[in-house]
């Protein structure tokens, strides 16, 4: 039977609640632990597809399509595990599939209430698909005393009760602010966070104290007197010197010495770091450095591209390289070519990320031009690679009108909305005019590489699977001509009706996909593009 670590926030939630679940969850692995984490959400999105990268960060997409928050990505870099649909749950969700039992009939013309019915359905998904796991964390989004968030804290504390005292264990990452006027750290707003909480029914067994300085062993004692938690089992959480240095610190802390002490069970050996010790060495004693220029729409949010600038990250650490990423606007390199050769010059490659709509597409055309006439390392994703197939058409393949049916009627569509495509499960169908929902495709696709491509080369085969979400597709009707201005078509979906890879061999790196492989990149198994990008970047860095 699995056991559940419950993970709420209070004062100031947004301090690193996915990261610090992530952390406990790769230190209990690092005991030989089996973990998964699951991320409870208050907000009334079915899934969080639908929300701006502008105010809840990127969409992170799983394997079996789902589209979650952006926590999962921290889940399954610190873990390794992937996730799934099940492993991210919004109100939203909750209560469509109540109003759709309604609706059927199946509550028997029972009054419909929060409690038991929205509170069951929290609680059975919080257990389903556990029975191979040995630990399942479970973090709560949102803030203690939140009025969205009281259904899954009601539940949380009836699975306490359901589970038993022995398999449950609740940990609550709080704020302990320092007054630089007053030259102290206060500890009352965690002592108020914890007696909101235990208001809802809840007594948290461990606390985990973010703090910007050392919290003396005074502060602590005071914290667990008033908070009713051993002195053991309160936990500082400094700032580090960067995210993958966390679990150590959190180690030396003892945060997962704590939590297994809540279950009574003996601690044993100390955890295997080694690999992030490894990982923290590489980021800490670089033996160089890059300078990626990231042309997108949404670079005044850096979360809207998280797992980007992680898997950039990785590639460093795969180099042993320092990766400075510039985020450029792509709006501004709507300009004359002197300009935009003035801010992209200093870059040692250029990588032109995903995204939705018309705005700054020409800015991101005109840097694909840029890295292809200079002979600069591109990096084109998704969308990238439409406007490295868009540039290619207008610029070498002599299609002047070439464009996307995405920003509007063309004669000339090199990019549109493909309606049809065979997926693991069939013939899959979408509609031009449905739910911008319905029209994905999204999830993990397999695609065939040429044997004797860059791409094949880079990957060590030619039978990969990646994740997907986009719902225009490269016009594999222009395929002749693009090939015939130099853009090979180097991966195709196993059918060969969409274009999945392209590439241009006469340039020292210039690689276009329509999947995202940075969802899939790890600290410990950085995905091959981004750390054969990254070799690129340093080789064009030592040419200048």
């Amino acid at each position: 039977m699995a056991r559940f670590i419950f993970i709420t926030g209070g004062v100031v939630s947004s301090l690193g609640k996915g990261l610090m679940a992530a952390s406990l969850a790769a230190l209990l692995q690092a005991r030989g632990y089996r973990v998964r984490i699951r991320k409870f959400d208050p907000y009334l999105n079915v899934d969080p597809g639908t929300m701006s990268p502008y105010q809840h960060g990127e969409v992170y997409v799983t394997d079996d399509g789902a589209e979650t928050d952006l926590d999962l990505g921290h889940y399954e870099r610190f873990t390794g595990v992937p996730s799934r649909q099940s492993d991210n749950i919004t109100s939203g969700r909750i209560y469509q599939s109540i109003i759709q039992r309604e609706r059927r009939g199946d509550y028997l013309g029972a009054t419909v209430q929060v409690i038991p019915h929205v509170t069951d359905a929290i609680k059975e998904f919080a257990r389903a698909k556990t029975d191979d796991l040995d630990f399942v964390l479970c973090e709560i989004g949102g803030t203690v005393g939140d009025i969205e968030s009281l259904p899954f804290m009601e539940a949380i504390r009836q699975l306490r009760n359901d589970l038993g005292r022995d398999n449950t264990c609740f940990v609550h990452l709080t704020l302990v602010p320092y007054i630089a006027a007053a030259g102290e750290l206060k500890t009352k707003p965690t002592q108020h966070s914890v007696r909101d909480l235990t208001s809802l029914g809840i007594q948290p067994d461990v606390l985990v104290c973010r703090c910007e300085r050392d919290l003396p062993e005074t502060e602590r004692a005071k914290i667990a007197l008033f908070c009713n938690v051993p002195l053991t089992a309160v936990i500082p959480a400094l700032d580090a010197s960067n995210i993958y240095a966390v679990p150590i610190q959190y180690s030396a802390a003892g945060l997962d010495a704590a939590v297994l002490r809540a279950f009574n069970i003996e601690l044993g050996s100390p955890p295997d770091l080694s690999r992030w010790h490894d990982i923290v060495d590489r980021l800490e004693n670089p033996e160089g450095e890059v300078t990626i220029g990231v042309v997108g729409k949404y670079v005044g949010l850096p979360d809207a591209y998280k797992s980007l600038h992680e898997a950039l990250v990785h590639g460093g650490i795969a180099n042993r390289v320092k990766v400075n990423v510039r985020w450029l606007d792509a709006e501004l390199f709507e300009q004359d070519q002197e300009e935009i050769a003035a801010k992209l010059e200093p870059m040692n490659a250029i990588l032109v990320p995903g995204g939705f709509g018309e705005r700054g597409s020409e800015g991101k055309i005109s840097s694909v031009a840029f890295a292809r006439e200079r002979k600069v390392p591109y990096f084109g994703i998704c969308l990238g690679m439409q406007m490295a197939c868009i540039e290619g058409a207008r610029n070498t393949a002599g299609i002047e009108k070439a464009s996307t049916t995405e920003f509007g009627a063309t004669d000339e569509p090199v990019v549109g909305m493909i309606t049809e495509w065979m997926g693991a499960e069939g013939l899959q169908k979408r509609e031009q005019g449905g739910d911008l929902g319905g029209t994905m495709r999204l999830g993990a696709y397999d695609a065939r590489l040429a044997g004797n491509s860059h791409a094949a080369n880079i990957y060590g085969g030619t039978d990969i699977s990646e994740r997907h979400r986009h719902r225009y597709e490269v016009n594999v009707h222009y395929r002749d001509a693009l090939e015939k201005g130099g853009l090979v078509f180097s991966g195709m979906s196993p059918d060969g009706e969409l274009p999945e890879i392209v590439e241009r061999p006469d340039h020292p790196w210039f690689v276009g996909v329509q999947f995202h492989p940075e969802l899939k990149s790890k600290p410990f198994d950085p995905h091959p593009l981004f750390a054969s990008f990254i070799e690129a970047a340093l080789k064009q860095s030592r040419l200048v």
